[in-house]
């Protein structure tokens, strides 16, 4: 089966409508992936059949809990999450935010290959990066502990915006150890095509003066 045969009936079973492009460039980012893994080791998965689920149906699995128009990937990596939900929301400003040199160099690169405009990426720790105004919403995935991950956060997201914490088997001890500033509004259980091992979604909220929920 063909990647964009693959990808387009992936977006049908998890229900995303995208524009008729979509399965084609996220192919293409794919393609660009593979070729950079096998020089660079960007990513453990090596076969491109299974970086359909494993990275790019996961990224999308959350495309529907973004909020507002400026997003920031924190510890972007390899791209993912943002350039599939680049991809997929041309609309959203998406900021891409890493500090190692070498992804950020891979990530430049698909970013200019594929066209993407709606993407400004950075080179730096998440800690020490202080952009002009804060983000509605801000996206992790395989970053550090919930705890951890929030202390160096914090100042990214605005008020009434969300930070989501993408992660595998449901994060118990990394919930109850939530600390002031931040509630658990919601953890969602995600289904992505193709994929066996548990994914949930624990989606944030800051919380005013500091106080926990």
């Amino acid at each position: 089966m063909n990647l964009e045969r693959k990808l387009s009936q992936g977006l049908a079973a998890m229900g995303l409508t995208l524009a008729p492009s979509a399965p084609a460039r996220l192919a293409a980012f794919l393609e660009i992936l593979e070729r950079w893994n096998a020089a660079y080791n960007l990513t453990a998965v090596r076969e491109i059949e299974q970086m359909v689920g494993r990275h790019v149906l996961d990224s999308l699995s959350v495309l529907s809990h973004l909020r507002g128009p400026r997003v920031i990937d924190v510890g972007t990596g390899a791209g993912l999450p943002g350039i599939p939900l680049a991809l997929a929301r041309p609309d959203v400003a998406f900021t891409l935010l890493d500090s190692n040199s070498k992804k950020i160099r891979f990530v430049t690169q698909a970013v200019h290959d594929l066209g993407i405009a709606n993407v400004e990426i950075v080179q730096s720790a998440a800690e020490k990066y202080r952009p002009a105004a804060p983000f509605n919403t801000v996206v992790t995935r395989a970053f550090a502990a919930i705890p951890d991950m929030l202390a160096s956060v914090r100042h990214l997201c605005a008020p009434g915006g969300a930070v989501l914490a993408m992660k595998g088997v449901y994060p118990q001890e990394e919930i109850a150890a939530v600390g002031t500033g931040f509630r658990v509004r919601e953890v969602v259980e995600l289904s992505v095509p193709g994929l066996d091992a548990a994914r949930h979604l624990v989606i944030l909220e800051p919380t005013p003066d500091g106080q926990t929920a």
